[in-house]
């Protein structure tokens, strides 16, 4: 069941508010930069999301393919959201489940992870190994 969460960077210059349900699945990615950050998000609908203060703030990373657009706070350097294109979902965001300020650990813990080799560009897969993610 979707619900309308909010998050926001460290410092709260970003936030925005989204609507997700975290029980329909969330990811973790073996991409350098995923790994990297050890991201841990969930998709969300053009519709579902909405910035409400931040959006000076944002700076913006881009690599390889370059269809995603990492956001990061230029004040915290916290990377709260990303969004970005595929043939598959169209326009979507990639939200930062733990810069959710308003979720639970009842419905972290219950929220299913999918693992995606984007390592290999394999985004319908899982990696060889998932423990280090």
């Amino acid at each position: 069941m979707k619900k309308t969460y909010h998050g926001s960077c460290h410092c709260g210059a970003v936030a925005y508010e989204v609507g997700l349900d975290l029980a329909a699945g969330t990811f973790r990615c073996n991409c350098s930069i995923c790994t990297k950050k050890r991201n841990w998000l969930a998709v969300a609908a053009p519709e579902d999301f909405r910035l409400i203060s931040g959006k000076e703030v944002l700076g913006e990373y881009q690599f390889a393919s370059r269809k995603l657009h990492h956001l990061f706070c230029r004040t915290c350097g916290i990377a709260s959201y990303a969004w970005g294109e595929s043939d598959e979902l169209g326009t979507f965001y990639a939200i930062a489940v733990n810069c959710l300020d308003d979720t639970d650990a009842e419905d972290l813990v219950a929220a299913p992870i999918a693992f995606i080799d984007g390592l290999h560009d394999h985004y319908d897969a899982p990696p060889d190994e998932t423990r280090h993610l």
